[in-house]
């Protein structure tokens, strides 16, 4: 990845509302649950972040809840990439850390990965590719992305130029907005993990 880039928009990190799984700490990847009344709350409250954005394009996980939280903050004209969808966890997929580390001592996701899933590489490589998509646009503006906690921090690592396993460092809540931009044509964090209220 480039580590230099031009003036440009920002990248608008939505973290969808809260779901009964992210709820209960349950690794949710491509069970596609809904928004708990909280989440819907939560993405609604995000509409008076975005409104006075200049939001060129907006993309979306494909997942009901990531859609439904773009709708409630009031993001038109959205599409969706189906990249974006949160890391698949295979066989941890609805199961809670403490749930894996009676049968794993000390597992952590971004050190020891999953079973049958992927790997924070593979996450990476994904939001490698939505980074070079959405790029020609924030010559137009601000470009919105609404997804998921793990896909995001790993994407917010990409797009600082760090290893893809560096989304660690970066704890994202749901129902909050966050932005990546430019300092002096190099890639920085504007702001980070902010609830709408």
């Amino acid at each position: 990845m480039s580590r230099i880039v031009p003036p440009m928009g920002e990248l608008i990190l939505l973290r969808h509302g809260e779901t009964e799984w992210s709820r209960t700490g349950r690794h949710t990847g491509r069970t596609d649950v809904a928004l708990t009344p909280r989440g819907e709350e939560q993405a609604k409250a995000l509409a008076s972040l975005v409104a006075a954005r200049d939001i060129a394009l907006t993309v979306t996980s494909p997942a009901q809840r990531a859609r439904r939280t773009a709708e409630l903050a009031g993001l038109t004209g959205t599409e969706t990439d189906d990249r974006l969808w949160e890391w698949d966890y295979g066989a941890y997929e609805g199961r809670t850390t403490p749930a894996i580390r009676e049968e794993r001592p000390g597992w952590y996701l971004w050190a020891d990965g999953v079973p049958e899933g992927e790997t924070v590489d593979q996450v990476g490589a994904r939001a490698d590719a939505v980074i070079e998509r959405v790029r020609p646009y924030l010559a137009e503006g601000d470009v919105a992305l609404v997804a998921h906690g793990h896909v995001l921090r790993v994407l917010t690592a990409r797009y600082l130029g760090l290893p893809a396993a560096d989304g660690r460092l970066f704890r994202l809540d749901t129902g909050t907005i966050s932005t990546l931009g430019t300092e002096h044509d190099r890639p920085v964090i504007g702001s980070w993990n902010v609830p709408a209220r």
